[in-house]
């Protein structure tokens, strides 16, 4: 984590920088191994209800 002594001008109108795409990553593996516990079937995205019946 780095501290800065200025202001930073570079920020979105939200006031925040792009870093979300680095945590959103492992998501969808995520719901698809809690899907896959619930319900003992591997589905691959986008998973739907078709696919699990």
């Amino acid at each position: 984590m780095e501290f800065l002594n200025y202001p930073d001008t570079l920020l979105s109108d939200l006031r925040a920088r792009d870093i979300g795409e680095l945590s959103i990553v492992g998501a969808a593996a995520s719901v698809a191994n809690a899907v896959h516990n619930a319900t003992g079937k591997r589905v691959r995205a986008p998973i739907t209800l078709d696919k699990l019946l």
